[in-house]
């Protein structure tokens, strides 16, 4: 039978015994009381979230960058083998260059998730974070503005830092690097939304529109929307507070570490209550983790374990501080005028952002103060298009739609289309994105590459594509309930028309 460190301490009483490790006074930057138990626990919460994330993305790859999907990667790399000068592996970092057909892209889902399994069963835990975090970052770099979210950055930069991450020792200068990485997920985050050119967290009207016009919101919004004014300028500013004053607590004694923990884990719970953000909030949750302490019983036996040696810590403590250094080098790029102070660092700023595993967190620096929907119509052939009758609208499957239609519940998923056209609608002035060209392409001639995203069936052969933008609102408490079984979530107003798309194999 296996003994115990302690066990085996005291039934050699002749063996010298080794130093113990030191645990450095609360206020040392790398004074840690989680360990290996809180490593465990996040190892199994992040390959949890990674499953989520794979999942996810494997049932819309196809439609998103496959050969008939809305910016097919094939595109990219065509251009690349006609001017190889052009575009290179170090300017996009995937490993599809080796292979990209439909087949390709979910397969590599799959081994995406069956990574994640094997993580979460504790199988080589950090050598399948290892791998699946160059994988997504495949998947990122290709499916491009798909994956551009600030949540993607956050789950690739937990996969690398879990890579360095054991699960069977202290590691105090990695279990700093996450509560470092909370503390930024937070702290910039408060900056900049204290920067809004609104103003509008500090004068408290942010949140008066923020449940109205979020980009997937949940039923529970409508309900959060008529809390009282004066309850969301409290809301406003005590976000402010929460995210540029709270975070200072995760280095701070275990009892201001707790106090941070329930207040941080209580406003990502009303974030996932309210709006569906992905995974996003359940990553922030799980982060929660590396506030917390290891059980008693296992800080006794760290407490014995040899202190590492003297190599092993500079190491570990050169390497965080490297982290560091890139992170503030990016905050200062980011939420500053970098001037030829910080020019020399620029090259270094475009490999970070390129490689994503160190990255600047900026979460609804302003609110937008309406909600424009874009909703796709068809025309079926033999109609005249002047005949606003005629066109039928084809609702997308998570967005608002029909007014009378409840607002989904679908994270941990997070439909990437429904969430970008949330993005082209604040825009839709400027010229849309080529990605709803494409789709109103597809739906012209290639109705099935693009069915997923739709509702209810679309039209073989329809005779022209057009998108109708609308501004949403609540409907009020009065004007919901218009039939004892029946709610009324939405009611809009028609904002604008683009020109129709002729669909050119139109059935006479």
């Amino acid at each position: 039978m296996r003994r115990s460190i302690s066990t085996d301490f005291f039934d050699n009483p002749d063996r010298e015994r080794e130093p113990a490790a030191v645990e450095p006074p609360w206020w040392h930057p790398l004074r840690s009381d989680s360990g290996p138990w809180v490593a465990r626990l996040f190892h199994r919460l992040l390959a949890l979230i990674f499953l989520c994330a794979w999942v996810s993305l494997g049932v819309q790859v196809r439609v998103l960058i496959g050969a008939r999907g809305l910016l097919p990667v094939e595109d990219v790399f065509a251009a690349a083998r006609a001017d190889p000068a052009s575009l290179t592996f170090a300017d996009f970092p995937t490993l599809l260059w080796l292979t990209h057909n439909d087949a390709a892209l979910v397969m590599g889902t799959f081994i995406g998730a069956a990574l994640a399994v094997l993580a979460a069963a504790g199988i080589r835990t950090r050598l399948c974070f290892a791998l699946s975090t160059i994988l997504y970052l495949s998947y990122a770099t290709a499916c491009r503005l798909f994956l551009s979210f600030q949540w993607d950055n956050l789950l690739l930069e937990c996969g690398f830092l879990a890579v360095f991450l054991p699960a069977d020792q202290p590691k105090p200068a990695i279990h700093f690097l996450f509560r470092a990485l909370l503390f930024k997920l937070y702290f910039e985050s408060g900056i900049a939304k204290g920067q809004s050119p609104l103003h509008d967290w500090w004068d408290g009207s942010a949140m008066t529109y923020y449940y109205e016009t979020a980009p997937l919101p949940t039923p529970l919004a409508w309900t959060a929307h008529y809390l009282p004014l004066w309850w969301h300028h409290l809301e406003s500013r005590a976000t402010l507070a929460l995210e540029l004053v709270v975070p200072l607590g995760i280095f701070g004694p275990r009892r201001i570490r707790w106090a941070t923990a329930i207040a941080l884990t209580i406003f990502q719970i009303v974030n996932a209550a309210t709006a569906n953000y992905g995974f996003f909030c359940y990553l922030a949750l799980a982060l929660n983790v590396f506030l917390l302490d290891d059980p008693a019983r296992e800080r006794e036996q760290q407490a014995l374990i040899p202190a590492p040696a003297q190599w092993r810590g500079l190491l570990g403590g050169a390497f965080a501080a490297a982290v560091v250094f890139v992170s503030l080098i990016e905050a200062l790029f980011h939420f500053t005028d970098p001037g030829p102070v910080l020019a020399p660092f620029s090259r270094l700023i475009d490999v970070a952002q390129r490689v994503r595993i160190v990255n600047t967190y900026h979460l609804f620096g302003a609110i937008t103060r309406e909600r424009i929907e874009p909703e796709f119509q068809t025309l079926e052939a033999g109609h005249d298009a002047g005949d606003e009758n005629a066109w039928r609208a084809q609702d997308l499957r998570f967005k608002p739609g029909d007014p009378n239609r409840q607002p989904p519940i679908v994270a941990p998923h997070q439909p990437r289309v429904d969430f970008q056209l949330w993005f082209h609608g604040l825009s839709f002035q400027h010229r849309p994105p080529s990605y709803v060209a494409v789709l109103q392409e597809r739906m012209c001639e290639d109705g099935p590459a693009v069915q997923s995203l739709f509702r209810f069936p679309l039209p073989p052969h329809p005779a022209a594509v057009r998108v109708v933008y609308w501004r949403y609102h609540f409907t009020t408490p009065d004007q919901a309930q218009t039939q004892p079984t029946t709610k009324t979530w939405w009611r809009r107003e028609r904002v604008a028309a683009a020109a129709p798309v002729t669909c050119p194999h139109a059935t006479p």
